[in-house]
């Protein structure tokens, strides 16, 4: 999931301090679930697919090296 996290954040162009400001949370939750410390709870999941503009599996996999993201 972690990789997956940081792709799609990179993927949206935003930095992990503004993915928690705009989500309310503290900075350091961000980097927890992107170094696989933690991961985002159950009610987290929906705002950041709608974030990261993917659905809630795309957060568990990262897309294979070489395929690109489809049109936003």
């Amino acid at each position: 999931m972690k990789e997956a996290l940081i792709y799609r954040r990179q993927a949206v162009n935003l930095t992990q301090a503004q993915v928690a400001a705009i989500l309310q949370i503290d900075r350091t939750t961000v980097t927890k679930w992107e170094t696989g410390e933690s991961a985002p709870r159950a009610p987290m999941l929906p705002r950041l697919a709608a974030l990261y503009k993917c659905s809630i599996g795309d957060l568990y996999s990262a897309p294979k090296p070489g395929k690109s993201l489809p049109p936003a």
